[in-house]
């Protein structure tokens, strides 16, 4: 199975290298690309180009990359229009820390790179002289990747760059011009090269949004539940959603409405619906160390409260979402959701019973319906059809799906022919799990196909059981993996000194007495 972020539709997205595409994007702009350096935190490194293509989407921004685009590096050499298109890249992303526009940058060693940015200096002067004025403070970041640098050595290398013409005073807390200078030395911390793969220097232009990541934590979030989404996570959800202030949102799984925060943080209407009456009414067991019992307020709308969002909250409803209780003419503008897997949430759904038992109780008693197992391939399959019927002709819907790490060549994602595949990442969870988000984008509103799904392999039919089959082959049972742990005691002790005494205890052998 091949990773759809590397397949082609992300450079058409991202916008073609190719000359004559750049060409084009001139003409439709009134001149030239520029090129910018994004600059990303090293983290959910499989995820940068699903949202990146994603936000040029949302915003229409045409993007070129180079032909040796190497999407896990921490920074993307490409080129936009100008600096508004970069600030509205980043104003939404958290994969990125920054966005600077690219001066200089080599990959033949530090004299060559010094030439370059001399170079570039001296032929766009005139251009680059309202940065350069005594007016302007300025300042100077070292960056590195895969090396440190002390701060002495920092400072070396900004003295290297003298013949910079900064007329201004340096302002090292608010600059009014920021420049970044960045070494890159490999992705291999256990092979580090010589000198610097590569050498870059540029204007800063814009900060990536991952301060909302900290503005949404789940450590002072007011509710939260066994499985809360990550806010990294659930942001970048969003993101892939194609998520706009003003749009109908639903998790169909909302849980403790991680996704529900995260949607409506960008503006969106947002409603959600759960078979679990416990979490919805917020009377589950609490998570939280040392808490033991829920405050009467908590609610996924308290959290919306919390953070600005009160006035989009819809509703959260108490649902089986194997039988739908929408009306026909409900349409999403975005789906995104976490769906049980059966590992740490059950998969459940109510009970069907075709016949009414002797022993039933009568119509007017309280009755709790029972539950039975909501298999994994037909929660999808209900999921990938209720998307092709309620979501708008071009929404998204954004679901994780778990797998099992001997499984990812296999031909086991789920397909739709209303649905087209645009994005699918891979966040591992252990050494032989991992779990993939999917974003799926409606191509079709015609009704005769809107059942017209197809799960290629059963290997996902029996997760859980598959699951916990992997771990017992991988780690043995509880009692296997107690005793392997004491044996790995036993032969440390042994190697300090220490030996088994009659009373079952180690003591080293010097504090033994001599038997008389």
């Amino acid at each position: 199975m091949r990773n759809v972020s590397q397949l082609p539709w992300n450079r058409n997205a991202c916008g073609c290298s190719c000359s004559a595409t750049r060409s084009r994007y001139g003409k439709m702009t009134g001149g030239t690309m520029k090129k910018y350096v994004l600059w990303f935190a090293q983290e959910h490194v499989d995820f940068r180009q699903a949202e990146i293509a994603s936000l040029l989407r949302l915003w229409n921004i045409p993007m070129s990359t180079p032909a040796n685009h190497n999407p896990e590096r921490p920074f993307w050499v490409v080129e936009m229009q100008n600096d508004e298109a970069a600030r509205k890249l980043a104003s939404r992303s958290m994969s990125l820390r920054c966005i600077f526009e690219l001066w200089a940058h080599s990959g033949q060693g530090l004299a060559h790179f010094h030439e370059t940015l001399r170079a570039h200096i001296e032929t766009h002067r005139p251009a680059l002289a309202p940065y350069f004025g005594a007016n302007n403070s300025f300042k100077v970041t070292v960056e590195t990747f895969n090396k440190h640098f002390s701060l002495k050595e920092k400072v070396a290398k900004i003295e290297t760059m003298q013949y910079l013409p900064a007329e201004g005073p340096v302002n090292l807390q608010t600059p009014d011009v920021h420049y970044w200078y960045v070494e890159f030395w490999g992705l291999d911390p256990m092979n580090v090269p010589e000198r610097p793969h590569d050498v870059l220097f540029g204007r800063w232009v814009a900060d990536g949004k991952r301060d909302m990541i900290n503005e949404i934590s789940l450590k002072n979030r007011k509710f939260i539940g066994n499985t809360s989404m990550d806010p990294q996570l659930s942001l970048l959800m969003a993101n892939q959603g194609l998520v706009r202030g003003g749009d109908l949102v639903l998790d169909p799984f909302a849980g403790s409405g991680s996704l529900l925060v995260a949607a409506a943080k960008f503006g969106a209407y947002v409603i959600g619906a759960d078979i679990d009456y416990m979490i919805v009414h917020g009377k589950s067991k609490p998570t939280r160390v040392n808490q033991k019992v829920r405050a009467e307020d908590e609610s996924i709308y308290a959290n919306l409260q919390q953070y600005g969002c009160g006035g989009l909250f819809v509703d959260v409803l108490i649902a089986d979402f194997s039988r739908s209780i929408w009306a026909g003419g409900m349409v999403f503008d975005s789906i995104i959701t976490d769906p049980p897997y059966g590992i740490r949430e059950a998969t459940e759904r109510i009970e069907f019973k075709t016949q009414r038992r002797a022993t039933a109780m009568t119509e007017d008693a309280v009755h709790y319906p029972s539950t039975s197992p909501y298999q994994l391939c037909q929660m999808y399959q209900d999921l990938l059809q209720f998307s092709a019927r309620y979501l708008k002709l071009g929404g998204r819907l954004v679901c994780w799906f778990p797998m099992l790490r001997k499984d990812l060549e296999a031909d086991v994602l789920p397909r739709h022919k209303c649905l087209q595949l645009v994005a699918n990442s891979e966040q591992p969870l252990s050494g032989y799990s991992s779990r993939r988000l999917l974003t799926y984008e409606k191509i079709s509103d015609n009704e005769s196909d809107f059942d017209a799904f197809e799960m290629p392999d059963t290997v996902v039919e029996n997760f859980r059981e598959r699951y916990f089959t992997q771990l017992a082959e991988d780690n043995g049972t509880r009692k296997e993996r107690r005793q392997a742990l004491r044996e790995v005691g036993r032969t440390e002790a042994k190697r300090r000194g220490k030996r088994q005494q009659p009373d079952g205890k180690w003591r080293y052998t010097q504090d033994v007495p001599e038997a008389k």
